[in-house]
């Protein structure tokens, strides 16, 4: 079964409605353990054959570009591929740090992911984070994204924000595409990402399952900063059972099953980009994507289970 496909906003690019995260390889990151190449090459080349044409990834997920570029240059012609820019740059295996938007660190930035990944273009550059609109204005940060634009070395400009940001980066009406956290244990930017489609803009879902993948492959460190740094979303399942979610399950289905055919349920959504470096995982994922979205009725019946315990989209 051929997963499905959309225009990403108005950019012409038809991209399948389940995407691919690349964050889990931060290979020996602060909170990320390592992750060998060669199961690195494994999953981004199941994530090809599987028919899925988007990737996202970051130059602060440590090594990641490097493992897409080793993994999957040859086959550049099937995907689309995303980055984030205004991250620390000659930076590798810790990632993180301090984002800022002068038009040294970008451009140097785009230069060393078209390096690390091996290509001479880039579908899709995000800034990463949200920085103001005076930071932007002064830092003449559209300029530079035009420039590097107008030589070829990317096609689009986005940004990876939410509220309240979200809806300056709207009013701007610059950006391509926006990429927005949802899920339906976190629909505050529920309407927002409808408000992002009617205005062109492309919308790129994270967060699509509530960083289920996450604590289930067992690569993250245990360490008590990092579950302070994701105590939300692991707070996040219990409106899972609050809600009673549980009884809107077909028969085998997985909770995390479940959340990404919500996610994939929306209408305004083009794409979400869900990451494991599991292969079980991965082919669940696409099983959940093929499956199909939820029938209207339970759709509706879930979000009225969360409305009413307070989970809703306002």
């Amino acid at each position: 079964m051929s997963l499905v496909v959309n225009e990403l906003g108005k950019t012409g690019m038809q991209v399948t409605r389940l995407g691919f995260g690349a964050m889990e390889f931060r290979k020996g990151t602060k909170y990320f353990d390592y992750v060998p190449e060669k199961e690195a090459n494994t999953i981004l080349n199941m994530v090809l054959d599987s028919g899925i044409n988007f990737i996202d990834t970051s130059i602060d997920y440590g090594e990641s570009e490097d493992l897409i570029g080793k993994s999957i240059s040859h086959r550049r012609s099937e995907f689309y591929l995303a980055t984030k820019c205004g991250c620390p740059v000659g930076v590798n295996i810790t990632g993180g740090g301090d984002h800022v938007y002068t038009p040294n660190r970008i451009v140097t930035g785009v230069n060393q992911s078209l390096e690390r990944m091996k290509t001479d273009y880039l579908d899709l550059v995000q800034l990463h984070g949200s920085p103001s609109i005076d930071e932007i204005n002064k830092l003449g940060v559209i300029d530079t994204l035009n420039s590097v634009r107008k030589e070829g070395k990317v096609r689009f400009i986005g940004v990876s924000t939410s509220l309240p940001m979200l809806s300056k980066f709207i009013d701007l009406g610059i950006f391509d595409t926006f990429q927005i956290p949802y899920s339906a244990l976190n629909r505050t930017h529920e309407n927002w990402i409808s408000n992002s489609l009617n205005v062109g803009v492309g919308t790129i879902i994270r967060g699509g399952v509530s960083k289920g993948e996450f604590v289930s492959t067992g690569l993250l460190k245990q360490e008590a900063s990092w579950h302070q740094m994701y105590k939300k979303q692991y707070d996040e399942w219990d409106y899972f059972n609050q809600a009673g979610l549980d009884d809107l399950l077909e028969e085998g289905e997985s909770k995390t099953s479940f959340l990404l055919r919500f996610t994939l349920s929306h209408p305004d959504l083009n794409t979400t980009i869900v990451g494991t470096a599991n292969p079980k995982h991965f082919k669940e994922n696409i099983d959940t994507a093929n499956k199909g979205i939820l029938s209207k009725d339970i759709y509706s019946e879930a979000k009225r289970r969360l409305d009413r315990i307070g989970i809703s989209s306002s």
